[in-house]
């Protein structure tokens, strides 16, 4: 049986915690900032987790299941 590869665009995107959560950076943030508020920009700052209903699948591709 060979050895399952870790999927390579999900081990650049995700970030495992030390409690075991999964953390993201949240998206457009790159460019056109002007139009956005600084409200909406400042929330992008912070990483986002990934949810419980998806976890399973981001678990699979970071090949920890």
């Amino acid at each position: 049986m060979p050895k399952v590869k870790t999927n390579s665009s999900a081990k650049k995107r995700f970030k495992v915690t030390g409690s075991g959560k999964i953390t993201f950076q949240k998206a457009f943030k790159r460019h056109i900032l002007t139009k956005k508020s600084t409200k909406r920009k400042r929330n992008m700052r912070i990483d986002g987790t990934v949810s419980d209903a998806n976890m399973h699948f981001v678990k699979r591709l970071l090949g920890m299941k």
